[in-house]
């Protein structure tokens, strides 16, 4: 608890999508909502909506997109110390967008597809099918109108949903670490997210904080809540043309206890930082980003559960 209440203080609270075109810099809005950077990561990607992925863009403000993630883990194939390591790998193809609805108010909405596979030791197993779609609104609090001031500044502030569309099995958790092997989580949860920016001419820090709310499916099972934080500095090169905003930061994941039939489940809480690096590059009304992750300290599922690595790729369409 200490830990997760540190990281809320150095990452100075809420999060942001960034500047407008009162700061002149671009023809494009610098953005960033780093959750999910996590945002529905669901420990393992089941029914990930991006995890700490991140669900916008550096570049562009309103957009409609597709992007490309993947997830790689290990963990413990049965629930015994002596259990052999089999790998995980979750991938999600997702259709994005941020939509403006009013100067002040945006709707984000998320569609994956998930393709996922392990290497059990009796074979490979593997699940594909739509996943759980998130819509989410986000109003715009606070906002610097003065371009002459020092730094600039952003604040947003949200809530969402998301919806069980994609599909939860029973027996994909049976005898397995990795209870994240899904398509869906089966239920509806519910987000509170947030967004802070700060910005120096063309030098900006982008911070987030997210919770997400889960309940039990219609299979008496349920995941437990998920904290996201994560923090990102990035610089602007406005060239001749077109722009290029390299990124680096930290995110980190929490996960609580998950349940069934009421009752807590061994080995499925846990916690997660990773370091993170990526591109973007625009010209006209597209965009190209490339973005990864890597851990730096992880407990998952008491030692059970590793995260290897995170990479996406995303093509987005200025609106």
């Amino acid at each position: 608890m200490k830990r997760i209440l540190l990281t809320i203080v150095l990452l100075v609270g809420l999060s942001a999508y960034s500047f407008t075109e009162k700061d002149s810099l671009s023809s494009f809005t610098f953005q960033r909502l780093a959750m999910l950077e996590d945002f529905d990561c669901d420990a393992c990607g089941c029914s990930a909506s991006g995890g700490s992925m991140g669900f916008s863009s550096m570049l562009n403000n309103n957009f409609v997109g597709v992007r490309y993630f993947k997830q790689s883990y290990t963990s413990r194939d049965g629930i015994f110390n002596n259990s052999p390591w089999i790998d995980e790998n979750f991938n999600t193809v997702q259709a994005w967008a941020r939509i403006p609805i009013t100067q002040k108010i945006q709707i984000s909405a998320l569609v994956p597809y998930h393709f996922h596979e392990r290497e059990l030791t009796s074979g490979t197993e593997s699940i594909a099918g739509l996943g759980d779609i998130t819509v989410m609104g986000l109003y715009s609090v606070y906002e610097t109108k003065k371009d002459s001031t020092l730094f600039t500044h952003k604040i947003n502030l949200g809530a969402g949903v998301k919806m069980p569309t994609g599909k939860f099995a029973e027996a994909n958790n049976l005898g397995s670490i990795n209870q994240s092997f899904q398509l869906g989580t089966g239920s509806w949860d519910y987000l509170l997210v947030s967004e802070y920016v700060i910005k120096k001419n063309n030098l900006g820090l982008n911070t987030m904080l997210n919770y997400v709310f889960k309940t039990e499916n219609s299979k008496n099972y349920q995941y437990g809540d998920q904290f996201n934080y994560a923090s990102t500095l990035f610089y602007l090169f406005n060239l001749e043309a077109f722009q290029l905003v390299p990124q680096l930061g930290l995110a980190g994941e929490v996960y609580q206890t998950n349940k069934q039939h009421g009752l807590d489940l061994p080995d499925t809480a846990g916690d997660i930082l990773f370091g993170k690096f990526g591109i973007e590059v625009g010209r006209d009304k597209f965009s190209l980003g490339i973005n990864a992750m890597l851990p730096i300290n992880q407990n998952l599922s008491s030692g059970k559960m590793e995260a290897n690595y995170r990479w996406g790729i995303n093509l987005n369409y200025t609106l």
